[in-house]
């Protein structure tokens, strides 16, 4: 599924890396800890996180991670707006919490991996 459906499916407000909604989501992750991200997130998954610093853009960077999705209303900061643009990773922000995202993600067929 493209980037763009989720976004609109959604209703999610993207902040960064608008050219990057044609994207391909092969698999979502969610985890609000770095560590745990670099080690198991893949090329490709949408990222949910409560995370708003500009270390979620490098590590989305390293892993080739298709998007992030910010939840419950967490805007991020100036500066990681620049890095994600800086690094082309597409920042989608959302009103709603973590467990609704993920629930909706996987009823339009995004699932994790193990």
């Amino acid at each position: 599924m493209m980037l763009k459906q989720i976004v609109d499916k959604l209703g999610l407000k993207p902040l960064s890396a608008l050219s990057r909604l044609s994207a391909e989501i092969t698999g979502g992750y969610v985890s609000d800890l770095l560590s745990d991200v670099m080690a198991n997130a893949k090329a490709g998954d949408l990222w949910v996180t409560l995370q708003t610093h500009q270390n979620i853009v490098a590590v989305a960077s390293l892993k080739e991670i298709a998007g992030i999705i910010l939840i419950g209303g967490r805007e991020p900061e100036k500066q990681t707006l620049t890095k994600a643009d800086a690094e082309n990773i597409p920042l989608l922000l959302t009103d709603l919490p973590a467990f609704e995202v993920v629930g909706k993600l996987y009823q339009m067929g995004i699932s994790g991996r193990r």
